[in-house]
C-alpha cells in the first residue's frame, strides 16, 4: 500500500469529494462552539425517515443530559449525502464540532487525518470501560493495532425488507432468498406503475455497501492484501454490474431511483410504491409513514445460491454508526461526559429501539426488545454472514471514487444508454486511476 500522510491524505479525498471547499461546520456560526466549557456542539447523522424526525427524537435526550450535567448540546443532523464531505472538510480546517457521528466504514480513513481523539483505556474507562461493547463493534472503530478513532453508537446489517401485501397480490408466497429468485419475483411486482426493488443510485455510500456485497459473492474485492485498489477485477466489474442491471437489464428498478439519495426508496416503499429494498434499519420510517410492523417483513439479503454465510454467500458489510470526537476540542471533558450518556444502557436502549437499530452495548442488547424479528435478522447477520468493508486509510476515497462511478452508470441506465461489462469496466478504470493518483 502507498504510504500517505495524514493531512495528505485528507486533502486528497476532499478533491475528489464534490463541493467541499475546506470551510468547516460546528463554529460559533452554526450554533455553537468549542470554546464554551458549558456548550458542545454534536452532528448527528440522519437515523430517521427525515432530519426533522431525527431532531424530535434527540432533541428531549439532550435536554436530560443538559439537566444531568449543565452542559447544553448544539444539534445539527446531517444528511448521508453531506456527512463524509462536512467531515473531510473539518479535519483540515480545525472547524469542526466537539462530537459527531460517523459512519463506521469511515474510521481508519478518518484516524489518519490524526484529528480525532483516540479512544484508550484512560478514555474507554472515562465512560465505563472498553469490554461493555460487543468485540466487532469496537473492531469496526479503527485500523487494528491502533487505539479506536470512535466508540460504537448503532450497529447494523442489511436486510431485504418486503410488502406482505404485494407479495400477496402477486402471489408469491416467500421473500426470494436468491437474486435469481429476486429477479424472478421483482419482475412480477413491476407491473401498473410500482416497481419490484427500490434502490438510492445517487448515494455514494449505499452504492458502495450494496457493490462490495455483491463483489464479495462474486469472489472479488475492491482492494488486494496489500491494499492495491482491484476495482477492474473480474469479479468487481461482475458485481457492479448485477447491481446496475436491476434497472438496465431486469427492469425491476424505476429510472428514478438513479436520482435517489435521501431515503426516497423508503418512502416509495412505505407508500406501496415499490415492494421491496435493501436497508440496514429501516423499521422506524416505515412506522413514521403510517405502516404497521405486520404490512411488512425483514429477510436476509439474497445470496448467489444456498444460504447466507462467510466466503461467497457474505450478504451484509459490518454497518455501523459511531461517535468520535474531534481532540481540537476544548470541552474534552464535557465530550467525553455526553458520549457516556449515549452510550449509558437507558440511551442505548431507547435510541436503537427508535431506530431499529441493535445496540453494540452488550447489556443493553440482550434487552427483550431486541428479540423482534426484523432485528433477529439483523443480529443473525452480524454474527454470521456479514464482513467488513476494506479497513485502509484511504477508505473514504474509495466510496467517493468508486461510488461516484456506480452513481454515473445508474444515470446511463436511467437514460437507457447501455450498461455493458465494458463500460462498466471503463468507469471503474477511471475511478482507479483517482485513487492512485
Amino acid at each position: 500500500m502507498r504510504t500517505i500522510r495524514a493531512a495528505a491524505a485528507a486533502t486528497l479525498a476532499i478533491s475528489i469529494a464534490a463541493g467541499v471547499t475546506g470551510c468547516g461546520g460546528g463554529s460559533s456560526a452554526s450554533g455553537g462552539s468549542n470554546d464554551s466549557p458549558r456548550t458542545l456542539t454534536y452532528w448527528a447523522s440522519n437515523q430517521g425517515p427525515s432530519i426533522e424526525a431525527d431532531k424530535k427524537v434527540l432533541t428531549p435526550e439532550l435536554k436530560k443530559f443538559e439537566e444531568q450535567t449543565g452542559i447544553k448540546v448544539k444539534l445539527e443532523v446531517v444528511p448521508w449525502a453531506d456527512l463524509l464531505n462536512r467531515i473531510l472538510a473539518a479535519t483540515t480546517s480545525g472547524q469542526g464540532p466537539d462530537v459527531l457521528n460517523i459512519g463506521n466504514t469511515w474510521s481508519a480513513s478518518l484516524q489518519a487525518t490524526g484529528a480525532l481523539l483516540p479512544w484508550d483505556k484512560a478514555n474507554f474507562d472515562a465512560i465505563g470501560g472498553r469490554d461493555r461493547f460487543v468485540d466487532s463493534a469496537v473492531a469496526s472503530a479503527g485500523a487494528q493495532g491502533k487505539d479506536p478513532s470512535a466508540v460504537p453508537l448503532y450497529s447494523l446489517a442489511y436486510a431485504l425488507y418486503y410488502n406482505k401485501k404485494s407479495f400477496a397480490d402477486a402471489g408469491i408466497s416467500k421473500p426470494p432468498a436468491t437474486w435469481d429468485e429476486l429477479v424472478e419475483a421483482g419482475k412480477k411486482l413491476s407491473k401498473d406503475g410500482k416497481w419490484g426493488l427500490g434502490a438510492e443510485g445517487a448515494n455514494l455510500s449505499n452504492n458502495i455497501h450494496q457493490t462490495f456485497v455483491l463483489a464479495q459473492q462474486h469472489g472479488a474485492d475492491f482492494f488486494d492484501a496489500a491494499g492495491k485498489p482491484t476495482f477492474t477485477s473480474d469479479g468487481a466489474v461482475a458485481a457492479v454490474k448485477q447491481y446496475i442491471d436491476f434497472m438496465a437489464k431486469d427492469k425491476i428498478v424505476a429510472p428514478g431511483n438513479a436520482e435517489y439519495a435521501q431515503n426516497q426508496s423508503l418512502t416509495d416503499f412505505a407508500k406501496g410504491r415499490t415492494a421491496m429494498v435493501l436497508w440496514q434499519a429501516a423499521a422506524s420510517t416505515f412506522a413514521s409513514q403510517g405502516m404497521k410492523p405486520e404490512d411488512w417483513g425483514a429477510a436476509p439479503v439474497p445470496v448467489a445460491s444456498g444460504t447466507p454465510g462467510q466466503g461467497k454467500n457474505v450478504n451484509s458489510m459490518v454497518a455501523g454508526i459511531n461517535m468520535a470526537v474531534f481532540k481540537n476540542t476544548k470541552n474534552i471533558d464535557g465530550a467525553k461526559k455526553f458520549v457516556k450518556f449515549m452510550t449509558s444502557d437507558a440511551e442505548q436502549k431507547l435510541l436503537n429501539k427508535t431506530y431499529g437499530s441493535i445496540p453494540p452495548v452488550k447489556t443493553a442488547q440482550a434487552d427483550a426488545a431486541f428479540s423482534a424479528p426484523d432485528l433477529a435478522v439483523l443480529r443473525d447477520t452480524l454474527a454470521k454472514s456479514a464482513a467488513p468493508l476494506p479497513q485502509v486509510p484511504n477508505e473514504s476515497q474509495f466510496e467517493t471514487a468508486v461510488g461516484t462511478a456506480v452513481k454515473e452508470l445508474w444515470a446511463d441506465a436511467a437514460a437507457g444508454r447501455p450498461v455493458t461489462t465494458e463500460s462498466v469496466k471503463a468507469r471503474l478504470e477511471k475511478a482507479q486511476q483517482t485513487m492512485q493518483q
